[in-house]
């Protein structure tokens, strides 16, 4: 792949992966109500988690999904429910976890599966694939696609949940961790009904 192709590729990858979506929603939110330490399997789960599932789509599922309409419905109606999920637990959230009672953030598990369902997450990985894996070299570009998404990944991950953090302390008072728990999971509730509308 010629640089400036990669350029390109790693352009749209970096947008993609910082502009606000259910991922670092959860990113900015888990950063508030967990810190950084507690956070780190979940950055973990989207930075592997994500990329695995961009080449796998590169690979096989790219053009399967583009043809199927069940799939597409499957994902698109399941993946709303359980962002609809998250965003409602991230809603109702009213404390910045201290006790040993208090929730846990995603698992590196959980958060590597969530990217199987995430809207965004398909559509980028699709369209990217579709744009930069070329029939002659499918191993090789997908790869390189692959690892365009690692990078945008790590550093998207780790920027959104360094961003929640710093406001850890700001949000100490309970209305205002009440109001930024409200933000981000109506951010989540509104980017899923634009995706259902569009």
């Amino acid at each position: 792949m010629p640089i400036d192709t990669f350029l390109t590729l790693l352009t749209l990858a970096m947008v993609s992966a910082w502009t606000p979506g259910p991922n670092n929603a959860i990113l900015a939110a888990s950063g508030v109500n967990f810190g950084i330490r507690a956070s780190l399997p979940l950055v973990m789960g989207i930075v592997i988690g994500f990329p695995l599932m961009v080449f796998i789509v590169a690979l096989f599922l790219g053009e399967a999904f583009q043809q199927s309409l069940l799939l597409r419905e499957i994902l698109r109606y399941g993946g709303a429910a359980l962002l609809l999920w998250v965003a409602w637990k991230i809603a109702t959230a009213d404390r910045v976890a201290k006790a040993e009672k208090a929730p846990t953030p995603f698992t590196f598990v959980q958060a590597a599966a969530f990217q199987w369902i995430n809207p965004k997450g398909w559509v980028m990985a699709v369209a990217l694939s579709a744009q930069f894996v070329r029939a002659d070299a499918p191993y090789l570009t997908a790869m390189i696609v692959t690892f365009a998404f690692i990078l945008s990944a790590i550093t998207s991950a780790l920027g959104w949940l360094f961003a929640g953090h710093a406001m850890r302390r700001w949000l100490s008072s309970p209305a205002r961790l009440r109001g930024f728990n409200y933000v981000m999971g109506g951010t989540i509730a509104l980017g899923v009904i634009y995706l259902l509308i569009s």
